[in-house]
């Protein structure tokens, strides 16, 4: 028989030789992640780097926490849990920032649809269309200074809403880069200048409200920025980094795994999904404006919702399988179907800790009757989301596998 003719027998590739190319690629995905965040050179480049490393960091130790069996157990349960240390680290302020922006934005979205703006607004301040200007320069529709029978302008009186703070010199304003680019500034009371193009000014209490959300979650971001840089200098995580330069070479594999399969193990990872899944009530979650989500809604406990945890495991174990598939075939993480849980899920956590940011701003000793009503209103309309995402999940999870019909 020729070489390369039909009657050559197909070689399956090993399981063993599999997995071993697969956590290779993954560990130098990690160490180059790793020499660009040590040579960022903007906050930016910074901030993408520590997010490639989450990645890579994920899909080892989802690795290896599947198929512990084809690994040395020592090795694979040592250097895991470190791993799984290294992404939740770095990713806690991604999630302040995330959580600023989402707060904010729902502040003005509840604050109803932003007005028109008039053709005059939308004029420079020097006249182009020949009509004369008073002579401070200042628009017909904008209000000027009052002056005093002396000639020097009075102190202007405030007119309209009382603001949220007392008036003081201009001051920088905290900002925090949303993960979409998009700057995420707090909102100033109604009547100032303060309002984004196209969105409505905040009222009173929802503006004392977005700041007080912007001074906590501002200040547990710089935390986690300080952690992040912390753990990333620490001999801990020069330890990791050493472990997974040594699996980018050589990977540590049981004795028996040349004779182990790999599908059974992703199997047993789906199976602890599908059961995960059957343990959470579908059958509410598939009926609109359920209200299960408001549940508990006032309780005085500052400890999660019980009923989010369960949500949070299927996410985790939703991932594991993904992962899982990746393995067996790179191709299989495109899976429309599970991509769409994943992504549902991942708006139900992110609206979980909303609500619960919101609801721990709600705490705050000594603040305004307004300010405690917009953040209650932000509150449950958080737990609004959690509603449409389990609904969203629903939704995803019933469509049937990629390939049937």
């Amino acid at each position: 028989m020729t070489p390369g003719g039909a009657g050559v027998a197909q070689r399956h590739p090993d399981p063993a030789d599999v997995l071993a190319r697969h956590l290779r690629a993954r560990a130098t995905e990690f160490l180059r992640a790793l020499r660009l965040n040590r040579g960022a050179a903007t906050p930016e480049d910074s901030a993408e780097a520590a997010r490639a490393l989450r990645r890579a960091a994920r899909r080892i130790s989802a690795g290896l926490y599947t198929f512990q069996p084809a690994l040395d157990p020592a090795w694979s349960q040592r250097l895991g849990p470190e791993l799984a240390w290294v992404s939740g680290t770095l990713s806690q302020e991604d999630a302040c920032t995330t959580r600023l922006t989402r707060l904010q934005d729902a502040l003005h979205h509840l604050s109803g649809p932003a007005a028109p703006t008039p053709p005059s607004a939308r004029r420079s301040t020097p006249s182009t269309s020949g009509v004369p200007l008073p002579a401070d320069a200042t628009p017909p529709e904008a209000s000027r200074p009052a002056t005093s029978v002396s000639g020097t302008p009075a102190p202007a009186r405030a007119t309209g809403a009382l603001p949220a703070a007392p008036r003081r010199a201009p001051t920088a304003t905290a900002t925090v880069p949303a993960p979409d680019g998009r700057r995420a500034v707090a909102p100033r009371p109604e009547g100032g200048s303060g309002a984004a193009p196209g969105r409505v000014p905040l009222a009173v209490g929802a503006a004392k409200a977005a700041a007080l959300l912007e001074r906590q979650l501002t200040l547990a971001r710089t935390r986690a920025h300080s952690a992040a840089l912390q753990a990333l200098g620490s001999a801990r995580f020069h330890a990791v980094a050493d472990q997974v330069a040594v699996l980018a070479s050589e990977v540590p594999l049981a004795g028996r795994a040349a004779n182990l399969e790999l599908w059974p193990l992703a199997e047993a990872a789906r199976e602890r999904l599908v059961d995960a899944v059957a343990a959470l009530p579908l059958v509410t979650a598939g009926s609109p404006y359920n209200a299960e989500a408001l549940v508990h809604g006032l309780s005085p406990d500052p400890a999660p919702h019980p009923q989010d945890a369960p949500w949070h495991q299927v996410r985790l174990l939703l991932r594991l399988h993904r992962y899982a598939q990746e393995v067996l075939d790179p191709a299989a993480g495109g899976d429309p179907r599970l991509r769409a849980a994943g992504e549902a899920l991942d708006r139900h956590r992110d609206a979980a800790e909303a609500a619960a940011a919101a609801a721990q701003a709600a705490r705050t000793p000594r603040i305004a009757p307004a300010t405690a009503y917009a953040l209650g209103v932000l509150h449950a309309g958080q737990r609004h989301e959690v509603e449409a995402a389990r609904y969203a999940f629903q939704r995803a999870w019933q469509q049937p596998h990629a390939g049937t019909t």
